[in-house]
């Protein structure tokens, strides 16, 4: 089982490899037949899909916050929760969401799936 802290490390290591659009650390971070789910539907599967998915992605956009607000622990996953903004294809947005990673043996990325939730919070009956 990999260490609570590494695992905690290379979460906050792959989310500022967004935030400065730096690739050369990924392959350290993810196995080669990981799989990652984002929030909205796209899958990637494998080392390779994974990088060129970011590699795309940052040629058009950037990320401009991807904040950590709290960590749940069991075994070898992790859900982390987070605030992310961006500005992508010239357009802002942000919102709130949950990662959950599971880790390998080999203290590597093997699955990762988002879930999104709006920023923006509504009060029907008041706060």
């Amino acid at each position: 089982m990999i260490g609570v802290l590494n695992a905690e490390e290379l979460i906050r290591q792959y989310f500022e490899a967004w935030l400065t659009q730096d690739e050369s650390g990924l392959a350290c971070m993810f196995a080669a037949d990981a799989v990652y789910s984002e929030c909205y539907g796209p899958e990637y599967r494998g080392l390779d899909q994974i990088l060129r998915w970011f590699r795309d992605w940052n040629a058009r956009g950037k990320v401009t916050a991807w904040d950590i607000k709290g960590w749940i622990r069991q075994g070898n996953r992790i859900a982390v929760e987070w605030y992310f903004a961006c500005v992508y294809d010239g357009e802002a947005s942000a919102f709130d969401g949950v990662s959950i990673v599971e880790c390998n043996a080999g203290g590597k990325i093997c699955a990762l799936r988002e879930f999104q939730s709006k920023a923006e919070h509504v009060f029907p009956y008041g706060e």
